[in-house]
């Protein structure tokens, strides 16, 4: 069986953009039927996770992220190459670049106020992808 992939591409601004990609990958869900959907976003200063998209749990993340790694503090990394998104760097390594989410009957096993958003943490506009593979039972 051959393992089909899917790609959702989102633009991004800059600055720890959290984006809602769940209408996206609904309609892959629908196709897959039983089994899960692995998400992976492709890039070392985005990442993945499910959080209740709304603007308070939004603003809380975005606060949090900022905490545990602060943008305003130096990083070895700026030093070496000079871009200035070090803190971009470790935000998408706490967090993580993929996700697996269980599906049956086509429909995504989230809870009633979960979805899957993508945090872009550069520090310029990107257009991320988000790689989507089902992952089904075998036949």
């Amino acid at each position: 069986m051959a393992i089909k992939t899917f790609r959702v591409r989102v633009p991004t601004t800059a600055e720890t953009d959290i984006i809602d990609i769940t209408p996206q990958v609904e309609p892959i869900a629908a196709k897959a039927g039983n089994g899960a959907l692995l998400l992976f976003v492709s890039g070392s200063t985005a990442a993945l996770t499910t959080i209740e998209y709304e603007s308070g749990a939004v603003a809380d993340l975005r606060a949090a992220i900022e905490r545990l790694a602060p943008g305003d503090i130096t990083y070895a990394h700026d030093s070496r190459w000079g871009d200035g998104n070090g803190y971009a760097h470790v935000r998408a390594a706490l967090l993580g670049p993929s996700l697996t989410i269980p599906l049956a009957d086509g429909k995504l096993l989230l809870g009633t106020w979960q979805q899957i958003v993508v945090c872009d943490f550069d520090n310029r506009p990107r257009t991320r992808e988000i790689i989507v593979q089902p992952i089904l039972p075998m036949q």
